[in-house]
């Protein structure tokens, strides 16, 4: 039986993606992704996906084949509005980098609100594609991850790597 939910207009399906760090649970519908989690083991898979659904797979593939930096799906995320603002704000943080809190609280315009982006930062539903494992601590240590601080360490190790092995600018490797 497919598993599939209510929520707002459109009924979410999900489909389930392996990973090197492990199952990825992802649910949406034709408006976009809503959630992608990590799970222990796959479910049955619908009869229908969603195009967005499809393309979620393939880009994830590709980002952890190293062939892709950044994500272009469309999102149906749900949240308050501080929520959203923090979320987009994330995915304006480049691949490879790491940011702090406050910085992402600064970048928001809400320059003492840390402790908020920390919570919206948790409450996050789509993992990887809405980047919350470049955030870390004020002192630049790693800070707490839904997935474990090992799938933000491997995630942040993937993108160092692959970020090494990218031309560099004017280093004459291009044409």
């Amino acid at each position: 039986m497919p598993e599939s939910q209510r929520s707002g207009a459109a009924a979410a399906t999900v489909i389930y993606v392996p990973s090197p760090i492990g199952c990825l649970r992802i649910s949406g519908s034709e408006k976009g992704l809503r959630e992608l989690e990590f799970c222990e083991n796959p479910g049955p898979e619908p009869k229908e996906v969603p195009a967005c659904l499809r393309l979620a797979g393939t880009q994830l593939e590709e980002y952890f084949q190293g062939r892709r930096l950044d994500f272009d799906l469309p999102l149906d995320l749900r949240g308050s509005a501080f929520q959203i603002k923090v979320w987009a704000a994330l995915r304006e943080v480049p691949y490879s980098h790491t940011v702090s809190y406050g910085s992402i609280a600064r970048a928001i315009g809400r320059p003492k609100s840390s402790r908020a982006v920390g919570g919206a930062n948790h409450r996050n539903p789509v993992a990887i594609i809405v980047p919350c494992h470049r955030i870390i601590g004020g002192d630049g240590r790693l800070t707490g991850y839904g997935g474990g601080l090992w799938r933000k360490q491997w995630l942040l190790d993937h993108e160092r790597t692959i970020s090494c092995q990218l031309p560099k600018p004017g280093s004459g490797t291009g044409t």
